[in-house]
This record gives structure tokens, C-alpha cells and sequence, in this order.
């Protein structure tokens, strides 16, 4: 059993506001409902960051100005659609380098090492699964230099003092002048961020309504996913994007292997995600909080999305 998951789901269920922490969408069928939403034509950040890293991988490289072989370490990898672009860029200019890609999931992993043995037989790649904090603590004993990737604005799902304690964490885990590629959504038009978030295909709902199967599956529990419902809501002032699942009917879920029973009220909510969106100074003051400096912003053709290198300072 998860013992971390399982406090959490107990802890999260009986507040007083029910939350369940969006790190937990990610088994293997959560991986992949989310290619599923990263396919979605409302869902702009993949293409955004693709643009990117397809089109801007030189000027990438050049701002990284590493003297000697280095290692790309990609937190939280998934399918790595959008790295194959920095990769092939680097692996077809002979660049000196070992990929490391970690992920939670086996199934994300075992397929993005097939996938990119194949296309790109001369990668070095040295693929890791798990907390990509524990592992991260092991890779940072070396001296060789490193490019940590923290995409996919993965930083937007953290509160304002998490994302701080999480940056400041990566910094003591990284040596002087290794950089750090981060993903960070910006804001814009609230629609395009409403329409990215709430699809009318219901992708997004069955992504957050697994969590509730997984439960049921790793804890025999006997949620009946129907009595349940998805809603988001995007704040533009503070850039907050929070998704809920909403109890459609007073009920009772008995979790057998916790030993717990949870109520549930007519239309109680149990909050499952944040997703932050920032505006350019905001990314200022977070940097230099966690001690980086920002070396550059690379903006998509929209500013829609920026993947902006940190340089870990003294």
C-alpha cells in the first residue's frame, strides 16, 4: 500500500474543504487520458511549448553556454513530445550529453525509451522512475554540469509558498551555474484559458474522475464515479485556474482498506487542481526567491507560454 497516499486521501477527505492533490492523476491510466488532453486543439500550452523547443532549440543550447558534456535531467518526462525537438537538435549537432529523463510512471517511461532509442539511436539516455525529488538528490552528487527541464508548466500546480519551497529545493539539489529550462503558462485572454480547462469533449472530467476509480481500485473503495461531476473555475486577477469534483447527491463512500467512511453532502466539492498562470514579473520575484537569475524568456509566436532559463546563482 501507499502509505503517502494513503494519509493524503484521508487527510484531504475528511477537511473541511475535501481536496485531493493533483499529483495522483498520474497511474499508467491517467498518464494516458492527459496525451489525451495535450491533444486536445483548446488545450494551447502543448502546442505553445512545442513551438519552443522545435524552433528555438539553438538559441536554447547557445543561452546554456556549458563548457563540456552536461546532463539534461527532465522532471516529470511523460511521452517527451516536446524534449524530442531539443534532443534531436542536440544529438544531430553532436552535442556532448546524457538525458535523464524521470517519471512516476513505468508505462511513461518504458514507452518514451523505446521511442527514443528508436528515433534517435545515438542518444545516451539513462531513464529513472520515481519522486524525481529522491532522485534528483543522487544526480546532483556529480559534478557534471546539468540542465534540469521542469515543463509543461508542471510549476502552475503548486500554491505560491510550494512553488517557492519546490524551486528553492531544486536549487540546493543543483551545483553553481547548472540551469534550470522551467514551463510557466502566462496569462491572457480568460476565455482561451476557460476553454483549455473545461473541453466539451469531457477529456478533463474523465482525467479527474479516474483519480476516484484509482481509489476505488488501490483501496477498495466503492465510489460510483456517476454520482460525480467536474467543474473548473479561472480566476484572471490572481491567474488561478481550481478544479473540483462535485458530489451530484448526498452519499456515503466506504474506503475498506483505510477503515474509513467518508459523507459527502448534495454538491460538495473535493478540490483536486491548481493551475497558475503568471505574468513575466511574477516569474521575476519567484526566481530570484529560490536564488536563480533568469538568463532569457523563450515566448511562443502568441506569448501565450514561456519556457524561461534559470541559472542557479552562488
Amino acid at each position: 500500500m501507499n502509505n503517502t497516499f494513503a494519509k493524503d486521501i484521508i487527510d484531504g477527505l475528511t477537511n473541511e474543504q475535501k481536496q485531493l492533490s493533483s499529483k495522483y492523476f498520474y497511474d499508467d491510466n491517467g498518464s494516458r487520458i492527459f496525451q489525451e488532453i495535450m491533444q486536445m486543439p483548446e488545450y494551447y500550452l502543448t502546442d505553445s511549448e512545442f513551438e519552443i523547443l522545435s524552433l528555438q532549440a539553438q538559441q536554447i543550447v547557445d543561452a546554456l553556454a556549458f563548457q563540456q558534456p552536461f546532463n539534461i535531467i527532465e522532471l516529470g518526462a511523460g511521452d517527451g513530445f516536446k524534449t524530442f525537438k531539443l534532443l534531436e537538435y542536440l544529438v544531430n549537432n553532436s552535442v556532448a550529453f546524457n538525458y535523464i529523463p524521470i517519471d512516476i510512471s513505468q508505462e511513461a517511461i518504458t514507452i518514451l525509451t523505446q521511442k527514443l532509442t528508436e528515433r534517435l539511436p545515438q542518444l545516451s539516455i539513462t531513464p529513472k522512475v520515481g519522486d524525481y525529488f529522491e532522485i534528483l538528490k543522487e544526480t546532483s552528487k556529480s559534478k557534471t554540469p546539468s540542465l534540469l527541464l521542469f515543463l509543461g508548466s508542471n510549476i502552475g500546480n503548486y500554491s505560491q509558498e510550494d512553488a517557492s519551497n519546490l524551486l528553492t529545493l531544486f536549487n540546493k539539489n543543483m551545483n553553481r551555474n547548472d540551469k534550470l529550462l522551467i514551463g510557466m503558462d502566462l496569462k491572457k485572454n480568460p476565455i482561451t484559458i476557460h476553454n483549455a480547462y473545461y473541453d466539451e469533449g469531457g477529456v478533463t472530467k474523465r482525467f479527474n474522475l479516474n483519480l476516484l476509480i484509482r481509489i476505488n481500485r488501490e483501496f477498495d473503495a466503492d465510489f460510483k464515479i456517476d454520482d460525480f461531476d467536474f467543474y473548473c473555475h479561472y480566476n484572471p486577477v490572481n491567474g488561478e485556474v481550481k478544479s473540483y469534483i462535485v458530489s451530484l447527491k448526498a452519499q456515503t463512500v466506504d474506503i475498506k482498506k483505510l477503515g474509513v467512511t467518508i459523507e459527502f453532502k448534495q454538491n460538495e466539492l473535493i478540490w483536486t487542481e491548481l493551475s497558475k498562470k503568471y505574468g513575466l514579473s511574477e516569474i521575476e520575484e519567484l526566481s530570484k526567491k529560490a536564488n536563480f537569475s533568469i538568463k532569457k524568456h523563450f515566448l511562443d509566436c502568441k506569448h501565450y507560454f514561456t519556457d524561461s532559463l534559470w541559472e542557479k546563482l552562488d
